[in-house]
């Protein structure tokens, strides 16, 4: 592998992440809207409200994210196991 083929497969690895990351803090947000945030917040319409589900969401999405780009990144490296 030369390093043009090795630029690119980082390149790829890195777009591939940054859609990864982003799909899933927006499927947080979506799981999060059933989310009832009135039992724990005083005010969940507020500004302060709103901006705790958007870091919940971003933390959820996070996790899972860094889950399945592990996930990935194992099962990728299974092929030199053989």
């Amino acid at each position: 592998m030369n390093t043009v083929d090795a630029g690119a497969a980082v390149g790829t690895n890195g777009l591939l992440s940054i859609i990864i990351s982003l799909l899933c803090i927006g499927l947080s947000w979506w799981a999060l809207q059933n989310f009832k945030f009135d039992l724990l917040v005083r005010h969940p319409k507020s500004a302060a409200g709103k901006m705790l589900h958007l870091l919940l969401a971003i933390v959820l999405g996070h996790f899972v994210s860094a889950f399945l780009l592990d996930y990935l990144q194992w099962t990728q490296a299974l092929r030199f196991m053989f």
